[in-house]
């Protein structure tokens, strides 16, 4: 037993290694008919004894041993489990029947990712290796032909996987082989070809649901939008709920109409559906990379375009004089004096109206003013509540709703710490990847915050009379900040979140953005872009503010990172590919 375990565990750290073989056929030699018991493949299974199980059954029992290296791989690709001789030799494929050998390729193809990472290429090129060998062993196989296919097209081998494709198609026309086929001629970029084989497909199976949104897919990363939301329709005739026609469904339609309400159905979908990774791989893919919806983007005021700057021209650095005509919100001013500390900065004017009290009477003063100076009125929170936001906050995330899910874990800080996070954010990690925005970091720290309210007392406190509510409505209201957008971005996730909050978010979007609107007009409003952002995707909010913000957003002066955003072409290439 004590060696068993030795060898064990030098074949789950190297497979290959000879003096680890080499003891376990000793062994083998000396415990006789009970060695196998020394290698348990039941109950909790370890790699190692089960690739050493394998190895001693591979000769007796080859369809066994495949299927515990097949595990093994699954379990960990980037290990070379199938680096072995026994599954090199062209003997290998000869003693199995064709179909067996098929199936055994159907799972191995689920635990091979499309494509194969370069890095885990070496240890997974045996495998292809083997598909190769039972090709040629089995060439009037279809079952085999098209599993070997599906084997050859994650490893990028497009030309193999569409003959042994298209030979198994003309074998046997059937769903399956038909299938196989389109998935090799859409890798090999055949978009018109991939499209005829799975209309060949659905002959054999009308009512293939699954198919009908691959075809959607392929048609819309072509830029067909058209063609692949009638396709995806079509699917939706035959059951308006089905579990991969619906997400796509939205996106596809979301990138067609930029309706924002396509991608609040997914959502609420989601929550609907929680187990459904394909509505949350979608949502996810068209959050990706957009503002607010899956990520942060750098200020949009002067003291934010002198940082960018300064940092792509200069580097950090310390000291220096720098001219603002007007004063600037004061978390910019913050991050000002945090990354370049000594500066001295003159601000000429603070226009009217005055940016330094808040928006209404109940708003929130989380700053105080020395004359031009901003410093904290609130106080510092408490180490826990630092170290709680520090290990969190970053700039992205996959959608609202999973953000809304990652602050939970801010449930349990006090509020009084939460609101002192704002104006009090903890100085960037070492750790943490630097970005060409310094401001970056101190937006993250205030946008999960704000999330973390929204879970203050979630369970007790009904939406319209809570203590999260109010403080979120009196921090959007408050001194004209970056502290604005993030309370606005959390009031917009609850939406998000819980259909029955959008019409009281949505007054309270449209009448923020409604105030910033009025002040435009007398001075600039650095934040109003975000605001328009904001209000771009808010759950139900009216039309004649959606097309304020649309208007904002469209007119010369948006400018800078707020203006960054993803083309529908550029999302529709990272549609799902599932098999």
């Amino acid at each position: 037993m004590h060696a068993a375990r030795h060898i064990s565990g030098a074949l789950a750290v190297a497979p290959t290694l000879p003096e680890a073989h080499e003891t376990l056929t000793q062994l083998a030699a000396k415990a006789g008919d009970t060695v196998l018991d020394l290698f348990p493949v039941v109950g909790d299974v370890y790699v190692g004894a089960a690739v050493a199980h394998a190895n001693l059954i591979a000769s007796a029992a080859p369809e066994i041993a495949f299927d515990l290296l097949i595990a093994a791989t699954q379990a960990e690709p980037a290990t070379p489990w199938a680096a072995v001789p026994w599954l090199e030799s062209d003997d290998f494929p000869r003693r199995w029947d064709a179909d067996e050998l098929a199936h055994r390729f159907m799972r191995l193809a689920g635990a091979v990712p499309e494509p194969v990472d370069p890095a885990l290429r070496p240890a997974l090129e045996p495998y292809l290796r083997l598909a190769r060998r039972a090709v040629a062993t089995h060439p009037g196989s279809p079952l085999l032909l098209g599993a070997a296919s599906a084997i050859a097209r994650r490893f990028g081998e497009s030309d193999d996987a569409v003959t042994w494709a298209r030979r198994a198609a003309a074998l046997q026309p059937s769903l399956l082989t038909e299938m196989w086929l389109g998935y090799a001629l859409r890798a090999a970029g055949r978009v018109d070809d991939a499209v005829a084989a799975w209309r060949r497909a659905l002959q054999h199976d009308p009512e293939n649901l699954a198919l009908y949104t691959d075809l959607a897919e392929i048609l819309a990363v072509s830029g067909r939008l058209d063609e692949a939301i009638e396709w995806i329709g079509r699917a939706l005739d035959v059951d308006p709920m089905d579990g991969y026609a619906f997400p796509t469904a939205c996106v596809l339609r979301y990138l067609r109409d930029e309706d924002i309400g396509q991608l609040v159905r997914l959502s609420d979908y989601v929550r609907a559906n929680p187990e459904n990774q394909h509505a949350h791989t979608m949502l996810s893919r068209a959050c990706h990379d957009r503002r607010w919806l899956g990520r942060l983007a750098g200020g949009d005021d002067a003291v934010s375009d002198l940082l960018r700057q300064v940092l792509a021209t200069q580097g950090l650095a310390a000291g220096g004089t720098a001219r603002l005509s007007a004063l600037e919100v004061p978390s910019a001013m913050l991050t000002l004096e945090r990354t370049i500390p000594g500066m001295v900065l003159s601000v000429e004017d603070v226009p009217e109206p005055d940016l330094r009290g808040p928006r209404n009477l109940d708003g929130m003063r989380l700053w105080a003013y020395d004359g031009m100076v901003a410093r904290p009125a609130v106080a510092a929170p408490e180490p826990a509540a630092v170290a709680a936001i520090t290990s969190l906050a970053t700039a992205r995330w996959p959608h609202p709703l999973a953000a809304h899910e990652a602050a939970a874990r801010l449930a349990g800080v006090g509020l009084d710490d939460l609101v002192g996070l704002l104006v009090h954010p903890p100085v960037q990690p070492l750790d943490e990847p630097a970005d060409t925005d310094p401001g970056i970091w101190v937006r993250s720290v205030q946008a999960w915050v704000c999330l973390g309210i929204l879970h203050h007392r979630a369970d007790e406190e009904p939406w319209s009379s809570s203590r999260r509510r109010r403080l979120l409505v009196r921090l959007a209201f408050g001194i004209e900040d970056w502290v604005t957008e993030a309370a606005l971005f959390a009031l917009v996730t609850a939406a998000w979140v819980n259909p029955a909050v959008r019409p009281d978010v949505a007054a309270i979007v449209r009448q923020r953005l409604s105030d910033a609107m009025l002040v435009s007009r007398y001075r600039a409003v650095s934040i109003i872009w975000s605001l328009a952002h904001l209000a771009m995707i808010t759950p139900e909010l009216d039309a004649e503010a959606r097309g304020w913000a649309g208007s904002l957003l469209e007119s010369p002066q948006h400018r800078g990172p707020a203006a960054i955003a993803t083309g529908p072409r550029g999302l529709l290439r990272r549609l799902i590919r599932r098999r």
